[in-house]
């Protein structure tokens, strides 16, 4: 069990089934809970790991329930939203909890503008603390139906939700007007360079693989071509059904606050892997992440083929087997 969460519990907290939990990632203990709790997830190794443990998982919340438990994400847009789906669903008790580096000091001082607050109790740098649902309360938090960034349908809490990342329009002003006939966008975010993909000659199928569930579903919205297949799916993993002629991918480099260029380097094994003997693989990473060395042993040929101050494309063609 969560220490907080824990501790709150013994502290006179009581929650009750049906009960949903938003936004637990493999670092939440939710072991003490029963199995029928429903674990909402977009994320979809997350989801899977709680689906392992037996819990009900989905990744967006389905049907009512009698108190919800929120875990707090980074984005404080995400973070509202989730605080607004709680009180939709729920009638009994809403309960916070949160890292200081979540920004659950600042979120508690915005719930106590609205609604009467229990606890709040501070452990293991960070609160949790507890307030009766008001479906009325937060409606002003919740999500836009229709979030609209450059042209590009979005969502809060994902990747780039403001507007399009540079060092995605960098990647795709480097690409050539061909890259094969299958092609994948490893990582494919709300679609925008898949959207640009798709203008490639001589294009007959396009993956997009993606592992967060809201992400994808933007995607869909932005990306309306017969030859795009969508994929819910962690990219480290994912097998595409026939050899791929080229990967495109500006991947993901951190969990947390700091950067873990392993994430990026698992990318760069899995592009190879589903690339055909010829294959290439065009990446764009932040500068100061360090996968020249990966490359170089993943790929007969790299080379670095444009770059920024703040960004790099890399080339890289003929996987080693």
């Amino acid at each position: 069990m969560s220490p907080r969460l824990n501790l709150a519990l013994q502290s006179g907290l009581s929650v009750s089934q049906p009960l949903t939990v938003f936004g637990p990632t493999p670092a939440t203990d939710l072991s003490a809970l029963p199995a029928e709790t429903q674990v909402v997830q977009p994320i979809k190794p997350f989801h899977d790991h709680f689906a392992e443990q037996g819990f009900a998982v989905v990744p967006k919340v389905q049907g009512p329930c009698r108190d919800a438990i929120v875990i707090l994400p980074r984005a404080k847009a995400l973070a509202r939203s989730l605080v607004q789906q709680a009180c939709t669903c729920a009638t009994g008790v809403i309960v916070i909890d949160g890292a200081k580096t979540e920004g659950v000091d600042s979120l508690l001082k915005d719930i106590r503008k609205r609604v009467a607050v229990e606890g709040p109790i501070s452990k293991a740098h960070g609160k949790i603390f507890w307030f009766q649902s008001d479906p009325t309360a937060f409606a002003d938090w919740a999500a836009p139906e229709h979030q609209i960034a450059d042209g590009f349908q979005t969502a809060p809490g994902v990747f780039s939700a403001d507007g399009v990342d540079p060092g995605s329009a960098l990647l795709l002003a480097a690409l050539p007007d061909k890259l094969g006939a299958h092609v994948a966008d490893l990582g494919a975010g709300w679609g925008y360079l898949s959207a640009g993909l798709l203008k490639s000659s001589g294009l007959k199928t396009l993956h997009l693989v993606e592992a967060d569930h809201t992400a994808l579903s933007c995607a869909r919205s932005n990306v309306v071509d017969p030859r795009a297949q969508f994929h819910w799916a962690d990219a480290v993993t994912w097998r595409a059904p026939e050899l791929l002629d080229t990967v495109v991918m500006n991947p993901p480099f951190h969990t947390s606050r700091s950067a873990e260029p392993a994430l990026g380097q698992s990318f760069i094994a899995a592009a190879a892997k589903n690339l055909t003997r010829n294959g290439t693989l065009w990446m764009v990473a932040n500068r100061h992440l360090p996968y020249e060395a990966m490359l170089t042993g993943t790929f007969t040929h790299v080379q670095e083929a444009t770059g920024d101050n703040r960004f790099k494309v890399f080339h890289a063609s003929r996987p080693r087997r």
